[in-house]
């Protein structure tokens, strides 16, 4: 009930910031600085950290909600925030003994984070950088290129993900490095210009870096397990987050103009047609649907069960398919009207499919729970 009423307190201004520039961080492909300001005075980016480092304990419905409520106002906001709670788990769950005031630094929002997992060899798995990085005992060597990195350039630290220069970790191990972004060799490879999020400036990044041995997160080696045990499970209920926080802005927005707009010829308003009442209905039943699958999800993750990994392969591909369905039904019911730059129904069409693209993607997380109900290792 604290952390409820305190998420009352701090959430209403950065939602605020985030709807009052999202059209024009759209239109502009312009990063959000006043919604990410915010988002650093509120202190919610410290809010799955705990309280002993100064973050809110939070869990991970109260993610679901903050997120929800962020994506309705600003998608690519929302993303800036998910990746960096994303990134600020695995520090939390094995703090890298170089870096002693980082957590609280990411609680109190001086510090902003990003992942750089994914890599243009490897495509949309994550899971299997290509990069290697070369270790003399105390420092570690990284070149990578890495692709679609939130934030990019943009956020104050990044954790990198390569292949481990630990031979007594084993061939194809993953380690995990916080790199802080005025680190030399770390560089924006291009601008990002997307079609949908398009102020979240997922960039491609090159990386040749030399950092401490003890900027690691975990033992070497450890990094894959680090990824699908902490990543995915935050990462997967914050995209779907995301996914259904837009749907629900997105049938919101249908509702409003349908009930609004009228056809002067027949005195009635387009919800008035059986048809249009009908698309709208499925619209909010798909959502509720969605939204009650999520909830699950989110008491899954905050309370362990055996089919946990389950919720976490299938929520994020359930999310995004319900937010490709339903922000498709809200154009065509919107008709015209809906490509209109003035309408916030085609950016909420356009942000929500990166949800389904995103690694892991909805397609590989089918495969993986196809093998997981199967008895087949996902691996």
């Amino acid at each position: 009930m604290r952390l409820t009423m305190d998420l009352d307190d701090r959430l209403p201004d950065v939602v605020e910031a985030a709807r009052t520039h999202a059209r024009e961080v759209d239109l502009d492909g312009r990063f959000p600085a006043e919604a990410v300001a915010a988002l650093r005075e509120s202190g919610l980016l410290g809010l799955t950290l705990p309280e002993n480092v100064g973050g809110l304990g939070g869990t991970p419905r109260d993610l679901v909600a903050v997120l929800t409520a962020l994506a309705g106002a600003c998608g690519s906001t929302a993303m800036i925030y998910l990746m960096h709670v994303s990134s600020s788990m695995p520090v939390a769950a094995a703090p890298p003994p170089g870096l002693p005031k980082l957590l609280h630094q990411l609680a109190d929002g001086s510090t902003l984070a990003s992942l750089a997992f994914s890599e243009g060899a490897s495509r949309s798995h994550f899971w299997a950088p290509v990069s290697r990085a070369d270790s003399n005992g105390e420092t570690v060597h990284i070149r990578a290129n890495k692709s679609w990195v939130t934030s990019a350039g943009e956020a104050d630290v990044y954790v990198i993900s390569t292949l481990s220069a630990d031979d007594e970790a084993g061939e194809g191990s993953v380690d995990l490095f916080v790199v802080p972004a005025d680190t030399a060799g770390l560089k924006v490879a291009s601008p990002w210009r997307g079609m949908g999020l398009r102020g979240n400036a997922s960039s491609p990044m090159t990386i040749d870096v030399e950092v401490p041995d003890d900027f690691r997160i975990g033992d070497a080696g450890s990094g894959f397990g680090t990824m699908l045990q902490v990543v995915m499970p935050w990462f997967n209920l914050g995209n779907s987050s995301v996914s259904l926080g837009l749907a629900k802005a997105a049938v919101d927005a249908a509702v409003y103009h349908c009930t609004a707009s009228r056809l002067e010829h027949l005195d009635q308003s387009l919800s008035a047609l059986p048809t249009i009442r009908a698309q709208l209905a499925k619209m909010s039943i798909d959502l509720a649907m969605a939204t009650a699958y999520l909830d699950v999800a989110a008491g899954r993750v905050s309370e362990p069960q055996d089919d946990t990994p389950l919720f976490v392969l299938g929520v994020k591909a359930a999310s995004n398919d319900a937010a490709l369905k339903i922000t498709d039904a809200a154009m065509r019911v919107c008709g015209g009207a809906a490509f209109s730059e003035h309408n916030k129904i085609a950016r909420y069409f356009k942000d929500a499919r990166a949800g389904a693209v995103m690694a892991p993607t909805a397609d590989v997380l089918y495969d993986f729970y196809g093998k997981a109900i199967t008895g087949q290792p996902l691996f």
